[in-house]
């Protein structure tokens, strides 16, 4: 063999020798060599939030105030999370009636529901401080009391141990007689009238106490019944007087201001308990914010509320409630029969002051 050809042999034997060694892991990797494509992150630190997805059942359609600010709610609260939470609002019932999303929040099965707030008085009777007639002397009265820790964060607390907890108030606007024959100004005015009321004690004997004859009866229902003379009229605020189209049935709208019930935003325990303490406070200061927005778009849909009734051949009139106030006097002390419900009643009159 030449030496040429000797020459060669050996830089092949070099080069076999060197690709044995690396691949038997005797040569380091290349420093420059690219991860492959589909390698995962270097840092758990760059991955993407999963978020919490938070279910809220409700009763009205996409248009109310409430289901705005709620949307509202949820953007907000996902973007000062960083992502951390999406808001999703399930309108017209469509997670069930009201009595029984009370239930789902209570298990789980969905995180939060806006419920009225006479339906919590089943779990706490203290609740029923917000549910009597002529408790509020006006909707900022109201507002000011309803979402004030001071005054009612044990209360909202109270039903923790039952699954759910109340984190704040929505105005549910003020509730008003609505009438087939003639408009009331008197509780005279209301004998032998029958009111459709909501389905409580409560309401029924507020209701005669004011002149009428309560009737319970679903929402559903109402319609029919005034226009075939089985009720005589109903009881609701403008927004439902007008959408539900009561005022072609039901023409004269007298303001009596008997009740000013809010709606009530409820929560699991155990999700709300379980947020870092940053987002519970996020939570709550942008609840708040969306509190106030529906208060805004309340004043401005029940505008648009009076003017479809008007057109539809409703009248509105004033009335002087003193009288209205002093016949149900008695059911108020009836019902706040507890400590605790009196402290809350004392704070709330004093914040009138």
């Amino acid at each position: 063999m030449n030496q040429k050809k000797r020459w060669l042999v050996v830089l092949l034997v070099g080069l076999l020798t060197a690709g044995l060694m690396s691949g038997c892991g005797g040569g380091a990797a290349a420093p420059d060599a690219p991860p492959a494509a589909d390698a995962p992150a270097a840092s758990a630190g760059d991955a993407p939030v999963q978020a919490k997805t938070l279910r809220v059942a409700f009763n009205q359609p996409e248009s109310h105030p409430q289901f705005k600010a709620m949307v509202s709610f949820g953007e907000k609260l996902a973007e000062r999370t960083g992502g951390a939470y999406q808001v999703e609002v399930s309108p017209n019932e469509l997670l069930g009636p009201q009595r029984e999303t009370i239930e789902l929040v209570q298990t789980g099965t969905i995180e939060m529901a806006i419920v009225a707030g006479s339906l919590l008085e089943n779990f706490n009777p203290d609740y029923v401080v917000f549910n009597l007639p002529y408790m509020f002397s006006s909707r900022d009265h109201q507002m000011a009391v309803v979402n004030d820790m001071n005054i009612v964060g044990d209360l909202y607390r109270s039903t923790a141990d039952q699954g759910m907890i109340a984190v704040g108030a929505f105005h549910g606007g003020v509730r008003n007689v609505y009438t087939r024959s003639h408009p009331i100004h008197t509780p005279a005015d209301l004998a032998g009238q029958k009111i459709r009321v909501m389905e409580s004690d409560t309401n029924i004997r507020m209701m005669q106490m004011m002149g009428g004859t309560g009737t319970p009866m679903g929402q559903g229902e109402v319609y029919t019944a005034i226009q075939s003379g089985v009720l005589d009229g109903g009881e609701n605020n403008e927004l439902i007087f007008a959408g539900l189209k009561h005022a072609e049935i039901a023409p004269y709208y007298s303001y009596t201001q008997h009740l000013m019930m809010p709606d009530m935003l409820i929560i699991n325990t155990d999700l709300f308990d379980g947020m870092p303490q940053e987002h519970q406070d996020i939570f709550m200061e942008e609840l708040r914010k969306a509190v106030d927005l529906q208060v805004q778009l309340w004043d401005e849909d029940v505008a648009v509320a009076m003017e479809e009734a008007i057109e539809a051949g409703a009248s509105f009139n004033d009335v002087d409630i003193s009288v209205f106030q002093e016949n149900v006097k008695p059911l108020v002390e009836e019902k706040i029969t507890t400590e605790t419900a009196r402290e809350i009643y004392e704070k709330v009159q004093a914040a009138a002051r």
